[in-house]
């Protein structure tokens, strides 16, 4: 199979937020959406968004193993999701994201003369209320959290006795996090109603807004906590990896508008047999290795020819030798996956930072950029190697330090090229590449044009038949992402009204979102319901007699 991934060169990034922002008006700059943010950028450490979503202790996202070795979500089996489906203690609230504001804008261009000076205060998106700006999406900015709040970083309390917590001497580097579109999601395996499903043709998770009935089991289930729930629609939306523009050939918006220009795109060709075997591995620093196992070389004639018996077009099996994204993940091995330990095998990777290794050296009166003094520093990088670990490969440093000393080989090699100097093979030979590895690498990583950064080839249809086609996703629902009208038939504002957003929002603020009163079913549009599932189903009003109409699908197919 093949699968659009992504990777991030964390090196690169300087916490702007321009991929958040531009995410932000190209898909969730709707009603019920204020708190959502597909792309959002952490400072690490930090408790992150929303807050300790990496603590499934708490939150019980991700897969773990049984007492038999078999792969069952952490949220449980059928029948324990079955008996919390009504009540999720396990889903955050309002208050573990934070209640989005604005500002009073109002009051200054409004304000009669005086000699006092107007004031724009905060007001809750939610009710409308004045609001006292407590916590935000990204409160760890610039250590503007201060050290009471990185002490509740789930990684780092597991560092507590090797990091010192001192405020002059924190740590700091950001973190850029969209859905991962897992191989393996647990997104998918626990949705109550199939509304999630991963994209056979380019490995995209979406939600079928007509199939989702708004249970937030998903919401749960993630534990990257990258589902989010639509209090005005009552359905589930979470990153689409902007595939209307995947389709097209061209990369997303949060690549597209990247000032660090740190993200690539590319195809993976994976065994999808593999997938259930390697998330299993017994212990979780195998994760790494196992998911590595599963990708496929593309240059193999074995190969290339299963991918063209499996129905993948000869244009993807060519981008696949070109992606950038296999690159750094197999070829050179420098980036690495997300909390591989959650055994959902994330396909959003990351170069892990290297920056403050140099600028500890060169403080120290020592040269930064000389290669023994490199490697020799990566065990005392202000960044602390197990903190990267513990992110990227479950505890294990090793893949850590062996990708932080192909950086550094880097650096000192092209150093080198640059200044004249006498070329050392010794350099590249240390970290297991040669000369034109490196200057390979360091072109990728850092002279990259728009066509080498982004190698996306234009979409198909697996199977080549048209019914495949038509399944729902997160563009086909009234009030969903991009729909920006504000009539009943394009938007979320003329479809509840303002007092009716307003008192759903004063319900999602006093706790765990719920959802609205449910609208009539949505006809489609040739006037019938689609597999009666179309529309809501508002169980707050069921009196426990029959079974109600849209729960569950017909038994028989309504006429059209």
């Amino acid at each position: 199979m093949a699968q659009v991934a992504m990777v991030m060169n964390l090196d690169k990034c300087i916490g702007c937020h321009t991929c958040s922002v531009t995410c932000k008006q190209t898909w969730t700059n709707r009603t019920g959406t204020e708190y959502v943010w597909f792309n959002n950028v952490e400072t690490r450490p930090g408790q992150g968004y929303p807050r300790g979503h990496e603590d499934q202790e708490k939150w019980r996202g991700g897969w773990r193993l049984d007492a038999r070795g078999r792969l069952v979500p952490r949220s449980g089996g059928r029948a324990r999701r079955l008996a919390r489906l009504f009540a999720n203690p396990e889903l955050p609230s309002l208050k573990d994201y934070y209640e989005p504001w604005t500002y009073d804008y109002e009051t200054l261009i409004a304000a009669p003369l005086g000699d006092d000076l107007p004031t724009a205060r905060p007001r809750s998106l939610i009710d409308g209320r004045p609001t006292a700006v407590t916590w935000g999406p990204n409160w760890d900015d610039d250590l503007g959290g201060g050290p009471e709040h990185l002490a509740d970083d789930p990684v780092l309390k597991k560092l507590s006795e090797r990091v010192r917590l001192e405020y002059e001497q924190a740590f700091m580097f950001h973190l850029p996090r969209i859905c991962e579109h897992c191989l393996n999601p647990s997104c998918v395996a626990v949705c109550p109603s199939g509304a999630l499903y991963k994209r056979i043709e380019d490995g995209i998770v979406l939600v079928d807004q007509d199939r989702c009935r708004g249970w937030r089991m998903c919401v749960s289930g993630c534990p990257y906590k990258k589902v989010y729930f639509n209090h005005a629609t009552g359905k589930a939306e979470k990153c689409t990896f902007c595939y209307p523009r995947i389709e097209a050939g061209e990369p997303t918006v949060c690549s597209e508008t990247c000032v660090g220009r740190l993200r690539y795109l590319g195809v993976m060709l994976y065994d999808a047999d593999k997938v259930g075997e390697a998330a299993s591995v017994t212990d979780e620093k195998d994760l790494y290795e196992a998911q590595l196992g599963c990708f496929l070389d593309p240059h193999d004639p074995d190969v290339v020819r299963a991918a063209e018996e499996s129905g993948i077009p000869h244009d993807w099996i060519t981008a696949a030798r070109r992606s950038p994204v296999r690159d750094l993940i197999t070829t050179y091995r420098i980036a690495l996956p997300l909390h591989p330990e959650y055994r959902t095998l994330p396909m959003v990777w990351y170069v892990p930072p290297l920056s403050p290794v140099v600028d500890a050296l060169t403080r120290g009166g020592h040269d930064g950029e000389h290669p023994a003094a490199l490697f020799g520093a990566i065990d005392a990088l202000r960044i602390p190697v197990a903190y990267l670990a513990g992110l990227f490969t479950a505890g294990d440093t090793v893949p850590v330090e062996a990708a932080l000393c192909r950086l550094a080989a880097m650096r000192a090699h092209m150093r080198r090229t640059n200044l004249g100097e006498e070329r050392d093979p010794a350099i590249a030979r240390a970290v297991g590449m040669d000369e034109r590895d490196l200057e390979a690498m360091y072109r990728l990583l850092a002279l990259a044009k728009y066509e080498e950064r982004y190698v996306i080839p234009t979409t198909y249809v697996a199977g080549g038949g048209e019914e495949e086609a038509g399944a729902g996703c997160s563009l086909d629902h009234d009030g969903g992402p991009g729909m920006y009208g504000t009539d009943g038939a394009h938007g979320t504002v003329g479809a509840h009204g303002t007092d009716a957003g307003n008192a759903i929002g004063a319900m999602a603020a006093m706790g765990a979102f719920h959802a609205p009163p449910a609208p009539p079913p949505a006809a489609d549009r040739t006037g019938g319901t689609r597999d009666g599932l179309r529309g809501r189903v508002n169980l707050l009003n069921w009196n426990g007699r029959g079974r109600p109409r849209g729960l569950f699908p017909e038994r028989k197919a309504e006429s059209r």
